[in-house]
């Protein structure tokens, strides 16, 4: 996610609260900002994708462009549901065996990996494995490409999604090991698990492939 400033933080409100298109008009107006200022903060979130022209309208005789406010921009904005996944997820392996909740994370990474495909195919392993670091962070596992004591190339991430339901269900780290063997085209191992106790969790990538 691109991050934006303070100013350009409530254009974006400002959007997401009136619901309409708006003009550059408008925001200065309400923001106490010059023109020119206002006109650079709309090219910049325009740029960033976070707005988007919605058509021109005719104030005497003069065209006025007016924009509106995104999808991307509207998911700028936190959304909190990450305790109600937590919940609808524990109430669901609490009613199902380990097999079966092994089997379903590994259905749900691997549909996101299939889902995500077309940013991995035709790459290097070099250039997956970069796309994937990419992809993990944008999910929020804080994660890096680097080598362990065993001189091993692996994924290290320092933040897990789901820290509170792994503990007690550990079958659910199955889903980033299909996620990431799924986008890489190859197995991958877990080594350490922060929801076991470890300062971290690590994903431990194959010695043996034939690269494409």
């Amino acid at each position: 996610m691109n991050k934006i400033g303070q100013r350009q933080h409530a254009i974006l409100e400002y959007f997401l609260i009136h619901k309409r298109a708006l003009c550059i008009e408008d925001l200065y107006f309400e923001l106490g900002i010059s023109r020119t200022a206002v006109q650079e903060h709309f090219s910049a979130l325009e740029a960033a994708g976070y707005i988007e022209k919605d058509g021109v309208s005719k104030t005497n005789g003069r065209p006025i462009v007016l924009y509106r406010i995104s999808d991307k921009g509207i998911n700028y904005f936190p959304k909190h549901y990450s305790w109600l996944a937590g919940l609808m997820l524990e109430d669901l392996l609490e009613t199902i065996s380990v097999e079966e909740s092994e089997k379903y994370m590994r259905h749900l990474g691997t549909k996101l990996a299939m889902q995500l495909s077309s940013q991995f195919e035709g790459k290097s392993f070099e250039l997956r494995v970069e796309t994937l670091m990419r992809v993990m962070n944008e999910l929020g596992f804080i994660a890096k490409l680097t080598v362990n004591k065993d001189a091993r190339a692996c994924v290290q991430a320092c933040n897990c999604l789901y820290h509170d339901v792994a503990q007690k269900y550990p079958q659910i780290c199955q889903f980033d090991l299909a996620l990431m063997s799924g986008a890489l085209g190859e197995p991958v191992k877990q080594s350490r698990c922060m929801a076991k106790g470890d300062t971290e969790c690590e994903f431990l990538l194959s010695n043996e492939r034939e690269d494409t």
